[in-house]
């Protein structure tokens, strides 16, 4: 017997694209400005990588990098958005270095 009532249960998991990347000269309040700015890319979350150098150093970024995913079925309009905000930040400091994607 069919009745026209949704089917209920778990959603799917939507898979996600995850990257992290550094630039070891950006200071900490421009990795925090560069993540709100991902943020605002609907579908991306951003946020910090804690830092792993065993020593302050006063020239190196107080973070180890950012990290940010999105949805893979949305990766062609939010990976546009995101290399324009990368390569804007690259641009005024140091290019971006990739340190890990998982799919």
């Amino acid at each position: 017997m069919a009745t026209d009532q949704p089917q209920t249960g778990t959603p799917k998991p939507v898979k996600k694209l995850r990257y992290q990347v550094r630039s070891p000269d950006v200071p900490l309040a421009v990795y925090r400005e560069v993540v709100a700015h991902l943020r605002q890319v609907d579908g991306v979350e951003a946020g910090l990588l804690p830092q792993t150098a065993q020593a302050f150093a006063y020239t190196q970024s107080q973070t180890g990098g950012l990290w940010l995913q999105y949805p893979a079925d949305q990766s062609e309009r939010c990976q546009a958005q995101i290399e324009a905000v990368l390569t804007y930040y690259g641009q005024r400091y140091r290019p971006w270095e990739n340190l890990k994607s998982q799919a």
